[in-house]
């Protein structure tokens, strides 16, 4: 196991609570996410921050821009904001590479270029990772090179801190 631990926990207010899930729930229109009553915490990790949710670690950031975690996306089910790759790219993003355009059979439209999305699979719609993307959502399925940068991935350390 590794030696990655969240630092500098803080346990949000509820108004705190309130706030960073409607800016999240704005990211994702009608999803719902946690109950005014869920203990929410932020924390660092060397290379993101990270929210925890009842001890689960349900979203992200880096800067300003909180997204869901795979754990998060998982828990919550949003439609919105999402990359789906053909089976035989799942391997490939499991082991945290970035999304190449081939690899890419749909994508939401309005996804523009450092916006946050999910990489999901065709087959059962299951997220896979989270990252940046590098080029817009409506030219992913049709363009060459990579679409989208991979920041988090089933089975990687923040994956682990939850296990």
């Amino acid at each position: 196991m590794s030696d990655l631990r969240i630092r500098k926990r803080v346990r949000l207010k509820a108004k705190q609570s309130k706030a960073l899930r409607e800016q999240l729930e704005a990211v994702f229109p009608g999803t719902t996410l946690w109950d005014d009553g869920a203990a929410v915490e932020t924390g660092n990790l060397p290379d993101l921050d990270v929210i925890i949710v009842d001890g689960t670690i349900h979203g992200v950031f880096q800067g300003e821009a909180p997204f869901l975690s795979v754990r998060g996306v998982l828990a919550y089910r949003p439609t919105a904001r999402s990359v789906t790759v053909d089976m035989g790219a799942i391997k490939f993003v499991h082991n945290g590479a970035d999304v190449m355009a081939p690899g890419i059979v749909a994508a939401d439209g309005d996804l523009q270029v450092g916006d946050w999305c999910w990489i999901k699979d065709e087959q059962n719609g299951q997220p896979l990772a989270i990252g940046h993307c590098l080029m817009p959502g409506a030219e992913m399925p049709k363009n060459k090179g990579k679409a989208v940068a991979s920041v988090h991935h089933i089975g990687d350390k923040v994956w682990g801190l939850d296990s």
